[in-house]
């Protein structure tokens, strides 16, 4: 984990929701020594001092004189207080934010900063369908990617202490330009949760028998569906041309499934099936973005209170570096099955033999 550079003495988090709350979750574990300044409204930045995340609160002229400043509000929210601090900021200090549109918030910095370089642009690729700082926790970043889009499109010294900060939430920097950034996420964030909600409301709406058979495919499918609504307006505006290519491109690719079921086409159905499991077999294995492939076990769970607790407690005892877990399925009163990732083949063949060895049903994946 990265300790602070010795520049930074004092980080000030703007926004202290889920992510910027997750932020200061994670800095208090890996930066004591750095003093934490809260910067929020209706009385949530006192709430963060109050649950001892950050050390005092602040107003957004206060954090200007921070070495290190995190807009982490809504993205309108976070250009405004940009524009705010760009007068009173310290000669050395550097900015960033975390939202998931960068085209629009990279022009900002462009053209309120007197020194374009203070400013990089960022996007933790990691979040939660419930925000606000009462679900914010340290690991919410955990070996996600987390997106810098600095200016000139490469990073250099006078950004240490934000990739200090991307390591110190234990995310891992990923290094794009800001349109590059917008159009991929629009097709990768933005899109899904769209066809999410349009897939409930399709599926659901006017049919409330139909929930009844709603089993754990379609849960998974349409998990973000319950994401609230209002962050999600801004971001279609800040992204929307981006968006509707994204649109574009799905409604083309249903419309391309609808015929060929109606045409009975199972050629066309055969190598649309092919190409949908090639393309998601290339994927990173983590639902949080890992940037390299791990090597997995599932692990066959049974329907008792502390099982996941015990065998992970095994693991630690042995000193295997896990580094991922996921629930794959699960029904009341049924076995569960667990997938455990590892950092090497290596590792998850140690791990395998551990658990084997105290009884527990592993395989290799």
């Amino acid at each position: 984990m990265a300790n602070p550079p010795p520049s930074v003495k004092t980080v000030a988090v703007v926004g202290t929701g889920l992510i910027g709350g997750s932020i200061l979750h994670a800095l208090r574990d890996a930066w004591p020594g750095v003093h934490r300044l809260a910067v929020d409204v209706s009385g949530v930045a006192e709430q963060a001092v109050a649950l001892g995340l950050a050390d005092a609160v602040a107003t957004v002229d206060e954090a200007a004189a921070a070495d290190l400043v995190v807009l982490a509000a809504p993205p309108e929210a976070s250009q405004h207080a940009l524009g705010r601090l760009a007068p009173r900021l310290h000669a050395d200090t550097i900015v960033t934010d975390v939202g998931s549109v960068k085209a629009p918030m990279v022009e900002t910095a462009r053209r309120v900063l007197p020194n374009v370089a203070a400013f990089v642009g960022g996007h933790p690729m990691a979040g939660a369908e419930r925000g606000g700082l009462a679900h914010a926790r340290s690991d919410l970043f955990e070996n996600a990617a987390w997106v810098l889009c600095p200016p000139g499109g490469e990073l250099d010294a006078h950004h240490a202490p934000v990739v200090a900060l991307v390591e110190a939430c234990r995310a891992r920097p990923v290094v794009l330009d800001a349109a590059d950034h917008d159009a991929f996420v629009a097709r990768v964030s933005h899109l899904p949760q769209l066809a999410a909600v349009a897939l409930v409301n399709a599926a659901l709406a006017d049919e409330p028998a139909a929930r009844q058979l709603a089993a754990g495919g379609f849960r998974d499918m349409t998990r973000i569906a319950s994401s609230p609504v209002g962050l999600w307006q801004e971001i279609f505006a800040a992204n929307r041309t981006a968006v509707l290519r994204a649109l574009d491109r799905y409604t083309d690719a249903l419309a391309g499934l609808r015929r060929a079921v109606e045409t009975g086409d199972d050629r066309v159905l055969a190598r649309c099936f092919d190409e949908a499991a090639e393309a998601r077999a290339g994927l990173p294995v983590s639902a949080k973005g890992f940037l390299r492939p791990l090597a997995e076990l599932t692990l066959d769970a049974d329907d008792r209170v502390g099982f996941l607790a015990r065998a992970l407690a095994v693991l630690a005892d042995a000193a295997v570096d896990l580094k991922d877990v996921e629930l794959l399925k699960v029904r009341e009163g049924h076995d569960g099955v667990f997938r455990l990732a590892f950092a090497s083949d290596g590792e998850a063949i140690r791990a395998l033999a551990v658990l084997r060895a105290d009884g527990f049903t592993a395989r290799l994946r």
